[in-house]
């Protein structure tokens, strides 16, 4: 039997929302997990709002394999991803001592005072595991909970931690087929193939080519070879049939 894992993104904070800052870890955490095996099957963004936060990590915790958080717990007053983390828990929050010891060394070697503010980034859920950061504070995992640090260098590194702690399914194989047609010339068709192969995923992704114009690119994915290999075949002989037909070459 394919073992299937999955997994869901929580993006926290109002920058996000507003537009101040633009995301750019959600690919980088969606094209990882992919490559070891574990499907992003869903997103969300939330404001820095205690009840807001709760309620989806609740939901998506109780949906999916894992989930990760990026965002919401740096030395600020609006940073309350840790706080949120531990009520959604129902467990009790405090200094993490292993967390304080790697942030004071940290930063004596940097010469930055360790002040009241920094120390918040050392409160953890109690019972977390932490996540090694490239510099200041660790994130830390807690359940099926990883919870990262808003910074992309910072949350690749945390990533990179999470990885030995996941357990991982069989990957999605992929397979690309360049249409030379436009998506509406085979709509029909493509249904139909998606129809036969139920245990592939089929997609069509329309683009434009300078020298020829409209044109569609056809992606196949499954987790099984063979599966994925007579999908591409059938789309393949359709594709010939439907050029010939348009009188369009390949």
């Amino acid at each position: 039997m394919i073992s299937i894992v999955t997994a869901a993104i929580l993006v926290i904070g109002d920058e996000i929302l507003s537009g101040r800052t633009k995301d750019k870890n959600i690919g980088y955490i969606a094209e990882y997990l992919t490559n070891i095996g574990i499907d992003l099957k869903e997103v969300r963004v939330v404001p820095d709002e205690e009840d807001e936060i709760v309620n989806a990590l609740n939901a998506l915790r109780n949906r999916y394999t894992y989930v990760f958080t990026t965002g919401g717990i740096g030395p600020t007053h609006d940073d309350i991803t840790a706080d949120s983390v531990a009520k959604a828990f129902g467990v009790p929050i405090d200094v993490d001592p292993r967390a304080r010891a790697i942030m004071e060394e940290n930063y004596k070697t940097r010469g930055i005072e360790m002040n009241e503010a920094r120390l918040r980034m050392a409160r953890m859920p109690v019972g977390s595991d932490l996540l090694k950061a490239n510099q200041g504070p660790p994130g830390f995992k807690i359940g099926n909970v990883f919870v990262m640090a808003g910074v992309p260098s910072i949350m690749q590194v945390m990533l990179d931690s999470a990885a030995p702690m996941l357990a991982t399914g069989a990957k999605m194989l992929s397979e690309s087929v360049r249409g030379d047609v436009r998506e509406g010339d085979i709509g029909t068709e493509l249904g139909e193939i998606a129809k036969l192969h139920p245990d592939t995923s089929i997609g069509s992704y329309p683009f434009f080519d300078e020298k020829t114009g409209p044109n569609t690119n056809l992606v196949v994915r499954a987790r099984d070879a063979a599966k994925l290999a007579a999908a591409k075949a059938d789309i393949e002989t359709m594709l010939t049939r439907v050029r010939a037909a348009l009188k369009v070459s390949a």
